[in-house]
């Protein structure tokens, strides 16, 4: 509740927190539009490999020309105003950068980002949930044994309900089920880029004239999507998936307490302490009543009869029996809400969540039949949806992550919902972000048990 005051200080004293991006694309613009407004912020460069890209991103958003015209980064610093270049480890290496935003959205990218960050001591914000889901917990051990911050992204989901849990848990509660709400019908995971706009009600040509990249947005509907940012609330919180996976059960926010609570006591769960997505469609595409499309919520349990009779006499929607009651956020505002995460790396050492082990994972799943020497084109494509999955089920299945099911040739025929695995594709064990994942799949083998989640 003190960033703003952190912040006016760093600016009254004339050393605001310098802050590189590398993207410029939705989420970093977003970013980019708050930066300018925020005093004791300094941006001194954004990397894209489109610079010219970029810079018309920060022109849209409102930057002034004189503000973006350093010709370098180190100019940048030295005159308090932003450089844009491609070279994003040039950029990680300027001296005086404080915090590296990452923004790419492509796992290998953003692993090689947070390698260099660790290598020069900045703090990383993570916003590529790509990279997190793959390799993260192990990015944020080598963070901290370097002393720096390794951060979910605020305004994204993932840190939003690490938010919520972390403060049912600080309040004494135990926490049941904790995610957020999507647009979700089984169909949807055989979507392609060439199927998803009519399922957003748009024309190719409309989402063309948006700039709307189809094969990102069929990631955010064919489930993929969600499967990623609920393995990194997993491994950000210990909550855990169910070994169905993401079970997307139409709830409004009404009956969060009511459906998100164990099989056993009439709800939804498998287990306390689990992930979950709620759809905001009725299985037959019904809009569901007081959906929480664009929201995240924690559900927890009153501990005992006191606090039940404290829920009723606040008004607290519950379970019929009183016991179960949910917090929910209705809305996330993405990467206007970002300079949270950087404020606090930097001013209060502090993450916006961050992995603490390994326990939920993605793998790719074939959307239709595969054959042998079939490339796959990763998440959101044609080829391959992601499902959630427990780690420690991924790990003894050597399933294929989703984060590395992009440009590899199939070995062997596919069946349409099969699980790939590593030895199914022709993969390069060369490549810098397979190694890391083997690692972490070394490091995390057998730690992170399902009796090991804090309720």
């Amino acid at each position: 509740m003190n960033l703003h005051r952190l912040l006016a200080s760093r600016a009254e004293a004339g050393k605001p927190v310098r802050v590189g991006v590398i993207g410029a694309g939705k989420f970093g613009a977003m970013f980019l539009s708050q930066a300018l407004r925020t005093p004791g912020l300094h941006l001194v460069g954004v990397a894209d490999l489109a610079p010219e890209r970029a810079r018309a991103a920060l022109r849209r958003v409102g930057w002034p020309e004189e503000r973006i015209s350093a010709p370098s980064w180190r100019a940048a610093l030295d005159t308090g105003t932003t450089h844009i270049g491609e070279d994003a480890a040039a950029l990680i290496a300027t001296p005086g950068l404080e915090v590296v935003v990452e923004a790419t959205g492509v796992p290998a990218a953003g692993i090689r980002h947070a390698l260099a960050a660790i290598r020069e001591g900045r703090h990383i914000v993570m916003v590529n949930v790509e990279a997190d889901v793959l390799a993260g917990p192990l990015l944020a051990e080598k963070a901290a044994a370097a002393g720096i911050v390794y951060s979910m992204a605020y305004g994204d989901q993932p840190a939003l309900i690490a938010e919520l849990v972390d403060w049912a848990r600080a309040s004494g509660f135990d926490v049941v089920a904790a995610g957020k709400g999507t647009k979700y019908l089984p169909a949807f995971h055989a979507s392609t880029p060439d199927t998803v706009w009519g399922h957003y009600g748009l024309t190719a040509e409309e989402a063309r004239r948006g700039g709307m990249n189809p094969q990102m947005f069929n990631s955010f509907l064919d489930g993929t999507k969600s499967a990623i940012e609920m393995a990194a609330v997993a491994n950000g919180t210990g909550l855990l998936p169910s070994a169905k996976g993401v079970g997307f059960p139409p709830c409004g926010v009404d009956d969060l307490p009511r459906l998100l609570k164990p099989r056993s006591e009439g709800g939804l769960l498998d287990h306390k302490g689990q992930v979950e997505v709620v759809s905001s469609l009725e299985r037959d595409g019904r809009p569901v009543f007081r959906d929480l499309r664009w929201g995240v919520y924690v559900v927890f349990e009153a501990p005992s009869d006191y606090v039940r009779r404290c829920f009723a006499e606040y008004g607290m929607v519950t379970d019929p029996s009183g016991r179960y009651a949910a917090l929910y956020r209705p809305y996330h505002l993405i990467g206007l809400e970002l300079g949270i995460s950087v404020a606090s790396a930097a001013l209060r050492g502090e993450a916006t969540g961050a992995p603490t082990g390994f326990r939920g994972d993605v793998v790719a799943t074939a959307k239709r039949d595969l054959a042998a020497g079939e490339m796959l084109d990763g998440e959101g494509g044609y080829t391959v949806w992601g499902k959630l999955m427990p780690a420690a089920l991924s790990l003894e299945r050597g399933a294929l992550p989703i984060g590395l099911a992009h440009r590899v040739k199939l070995r062997r025929a596919i069946a349409a919902g099969e699980t790939l695995c590593w030895s199914d594709v022709a993969i390069d064990e060369t490549a810098e972000a397979v190694g890391i994942r083997r690692e972490m799949e070394r490091r995390f083998v057998g730690r992170n048990a399902p009796a090991e989640a804090a309720q």
